[in-house]
């Protein structure tokens, strides 16, 4: 009897010792958040949606955990993962060494990279920069040679003209005008009629002009298109690099301020959040402001404040997405992170990037 009583005790104390459920916490979690959309988007009544809501959401179910959203500031949020007075953050926070050292991060799920916003140029200062391509030396000079040669044909075709064709090539300076306008003429390809040569010597110099002309031309064209492409060029940075001497903004605590401040990056303003430092833009308080692609993309392509501000093709400081967690929540954090591996390998998640523009790298 001994025996069977403690086999039952043993039984019972191994119901008492395996989870009940999936539930990691009966604690209700405080989770922070800011808004970055299109992944944490504050809506009417207080509603939450985006990419880093619904993830959260879904795994939060999946895991029975209890919680409460707080909105809170960048910084602040930052703050209250180190001394843990809250239990976790869904925005998209970039994993730095830094930050790892005093909070934990799950797997990431989503990869992306810092860009550059500016201002967009005017219509007068696209008018501006394409008459300065047109007035250029390149320009100018190459113009200045084409009035010669068209002026030493016209000259010939005249020479010869002269005395056999006296009708369309008149003598003295009116003679002179004829075969500049037959010369123009000719090489444009325009071919009125009005005046062709006569004699042999004439259309001799005419067939080597209509040659002439038609190389001339094509290489003239394609100076002028290299002319305009190279000021073009000029004005629209091509790398990161290109603002290292202008004065930039970005967020502070923020991982592309990591970047700027260790490739030395030396006239950076710091501001508190994304919609402060793209009117500090606007206002030509800065020359561009730099911070993540998807979240200053997708801002100013929405919000029609910004209408005068664009986002160029300037891709650097690859970031990995995560959320946060501090150090004393490991397993919460644990459980979370093998969630998010598996919510991002099935379709759903990718029916849900579409649905908010965003494609992975």
């Amino acid at each position: 009897m001994s025996r069977l009583t403690a086999l039952l005790a043993l039984f019972f104390l191994c119901l008492s010792l395996s989870p009940a459920s999936s539930q990691i916490t009966t604690d209700t979690l405080t989770i922070g958040y800011t808004r970055a959309a299109p992944f944490i988007l504050l809506e009417e009544e207080d509603q939450l949606k985006g990419l880093s809501v619904w993830l959260w959401e879904k795994i939060a179910e999946d895991l029975q955990i209890p919680y409460e959203f707080k909105l809170m500031g960048f910084n602040d949020m930052l703050e209250a993962l180190k001394d843990g007075s809250i239990d976790g953050s869904i925005n998209p926070l970039t994993i730095t060494s830094d930050r790892s050292k005093y909070m934990d991060f799950t797997h990431s799920f989503f990869v992306s990279n810092s860009t550059v916003a500016i201002r967009k140029n005017s219509s007068f200062q696209k008018f501006i920069n394409y008459a300065r391509s047109i007035l250029s030396l390149n320009f100018l000079s190459g113009l200045f040679i084409l009035m010669i040669i068209i002026g030493l044909f016209g000259l010939a075709a005249w020479w010869f003209e002269r005395k056999h064709n006296d009708t369309q090539f008149r003598k003295g300076l009116a003679g002179l005008w004829d075969g500049l306008w037959w010369s123009a003429v000719t090489m444009t390809t325009v071919g009125y009629g009005d005046k062709s040569p006569k004699s042999t010597g004439g259309k001799v110099i005419a067939l080597i002009w209509m040659f002439t002309a038609l190389l001339f031309i094509s290489g003239f064209t394609a100076s002028i298109a290299s002319t305009l492409t190279v000021n073009q060029l000029k004005w629209s940075p091509q790398g990161i690099n290109d603002f290292k001497d202008q004065t930039v903004g970005c967020i502070n605590a923020s991982g592309t301020l990591d970047y700027l401040d260790t490739h030395f990056f030396s006239a950076v303003e710091r501001y508190s959040g994304l919609a402060e430092g793209l009117i500090a833009l606007k206002e030509q308080e800065i020359e561009a402001f730099l911070y993540d692609e998807p979240i200053m993309k997708y801002r100013i392509a929405n919000d029609p404040d910004y209408q005068a501000l664009e986002v160029l093709p300037v891709k650097f400081d690859l970031q990995f997405y995560a959320f946060a967690f501090p150090k004393a929540r490991y397993e919460v954090k644990e459980r979370v992170s093998q969630k998010i591996l598996e919510y991002t390998e099935n379709i759903e998640w990718r029916l849900i990037l579409a649905e908010y523009d965003l494609s992975q790298l």
